[in-house]
């Protein structure tokens, strides 16, 4: 862990401990109400603290601001819809008591926001409001003040020992709700569209925070579009097994990587956006299959801005998959020290090129060797140019509704 990362974590640090007394004032303010019978809440004139489980069909509006009282589950047979333009915002707590929402298998989501009206999750430190798209007194880069959002399926998972199911990373164990996996690649876990996810990647325990949205063994038969991660201190999305596609997605100042996939997730990202930060590790962090099913995944039309911190790419772990259409730029600045590369482990190198391929990837750089930077013989498939022409993402999805669009961070 590098100095500007610990000092950031204390900074941080601070910053949580203002987030406590902000979520303990609003336990002061509504602990007298009466019960909404939405998942246990209590409500004032506009907040709700959700502190049980929802158990069953219940509906978040948009006249209210719904705040997550700890790890909230909607659990097997129930669905949260949320009304476009709805604000939900995550109290502080790490650890066991670190906050997020679970969708738990059998269980579903219907998160509609519209480009005009956006769903966003952020912190109760954050004073926006409803309508607004920047928070009006959080940096784009504060992170890890609530957990995130998780959503867990039955779809096929590699798992080590080829187990059927497992426990999801970010959530205790000992929390049933935190199961995935199955043999249903159809699984419905429901609709999240327009829908911005911020400051959050709280930690459980050492190395293991959770990510800003978690896509664990979830199928194809649902529907995930239009999504932005900002400034979450671990993984901005990732993928563990499933078979879900995602399209139209942005990652803006990850703390770790900003996409990251594993456990022989099968589907397609298309469409997608990554803005490195200070602290972000790897754009993309690429693993394979931890049991005998294998299955690659399809990444194609990424615009992914580099930051002096930041690796292009790491396909580990017997990575499987096609890679097409991604144009990288702005990392010139790590390549003195060594970074900035995008390389194949031992594990992964003989994939390639059969069940491992690249094909149209495009940077912008000062570099005068593209095999220095695409390496393991990747550069075949590497074009150097001034600005993107056969690869990248359009970013006219992200217009409107988008925090990173409106303030064109990926510029």
């Amino acid at each position: 862990m590098t100095n500007k990362h610990t000092q950031m974590k204390k900074f941080n640090s601070f910053f949580f401990a203002v987030a406590l007394v902000s979520s303990s004032l609003l336990f002061n303010a509504c602990g007298d109400d009466e019960p909404t019978g939405n998942g246990g809440g209590t409500t004032t004139s506009n907040e709700v603290i959700v502190s049980e489980n929802i158990k069953t069909n219940t509906t978040w509006t948009k006249d209210k601001t719904w705040i997550l009282g700890g790890r909230i589950a909607v659990e097997a047979g129930a669905t949260l819809t949320i009304e476009a333009g709805t604000i939900i915002k995550g109290q502080a707590g790490t650890g066991a008591n670190a906050t997020a929402l679970i969708i738990a298998r059998g269980a579903k989501i219907d998160a509609q926001g519209t480009a005009s009206a956006p769903i966003i999750f952020t912190s109760v430190a954050d004073e926006i409001k409803t309508g607004q798209i920047e928070s009006p007194n959080l940096p784009n880069d504060f992170n890890g003040l609530w957990g995130g959002l998780i959503v867990l399926g039955k779809a096929p998972c590699s798992l080590k020992a080829d187990v059927p199911e497992t426990n999801i990373e970010g959530v205790p164990v000992t929390d049933p709700n935190g199961l995935y996996g199955g043999n249903d690649a159809a699984d419905n876990s429901g609709v999240i569209k327009y829908v911005s996810i911020r400051h959050g990647g709280a930690n459980i325990g050492e190395g293991n925070e959770i990510n800003g949205l978690t896509l664990g063994g979830v199928g194809n038969g649902t529907v995930i579009e239009n999504i932005e991660v900002v400034a979450n201190q671990d993984d901005g999305i990732e993928w563990f097994g499933g078979t879900v596609n995602v399209t139209n997605a942005i990652v803006w100042n990850a703390g770790d990587d900003a996409l990251d996939t594993d456990q022989a997730w099968s589907g397609t990202l298309d469409n997608f956006v990554v803005i490195c930060g200070s602290e972000t590790d790897h754009a993309l962090e690429i693993d394979g299959p931890e049991g005998s099913a294998n299955a690659g995944h399809n990444l194609m039309n990424g615009w992914v801005k580099g930051s002096a911190q930041a690796e292009l790419g790491n396909w580990r772990s017997n990575a499987q998959g096609k890679f097409e259409k991604i144009y990288f730029f702005n990392f010139d600045a790590g390549m003195a020290d060594g970074r900035g590369d995008l390389d194949l482990d031992d594990a992964s190198a003989p994939n390639f090129p059969s069940i491992l391929m690249f094909d149209n990837l495009e940077i912008t750089t000062d570099s005068s060797s593209l095999s220095k930077i695409f390496k393991d013989g990747t550069d075949v498939h590497a074009t150097k140019v001034t600005a993107a022409t056969n690869a990248g993402a359009q970013t006219a999805p992200f217009a409107g509704w988008s925090w990173a669009a409106k303030v064109e961070a990926y510029k």
